[in-house]
């Protein structure tokens, strides 16, 4: 019943942008925290960015200033806009809801080349 379904992923050159979107149904989405993990090849799923419920974000180190959750409740829909993309950016990026459970998206390929 509980679904995630990403979109906006891609090809995308160095330096470019992209705008991830997640949608989610099957759940009082305002209640939930969301979040964006990304997983490459041979390496381990790492948190990308996070909100919560209430509009606070949090971002890994590696993103932060380049980029930027956001969600709409009234469209059910987190965001994560993606800017000044790097080669270490490509990954299979994946939408997370946690309340009392957790919940994962299919996840969305992005590929960054020059």
């Amino acid at each position: 019943q509980l679904q995630l379904v990403e979109s906006g992923g891609g090809l995308v050159q160095a330096g470019g942008s992209l705008r991830l979107s997640c949608a989610a149904s099957g759940m009082i989405f305002s209640i939930y925290n969301m979040g964006w993990y990304r997983q490459a090849p041979g390496k381990q799923r790492e948190l990308v960015a996070r909100i919560t419920n209430g509009g606070s974000t949090t971002y890994a180190d590696s993103v932060k200033g380049r980029f930027t959750i956001s969600r709409d409740n009234a469209k059910n829909t987190v965001y994560l806009q993606m800017n000044s993309l790097k080669h270490e950016d490509t990954a299979v990026y994946y939408c997370n809801a946690v309340k009392n459970t957790n919940c994962w998206g299919e996840g969305s390929q992005v590929t960054v080349s020059s």
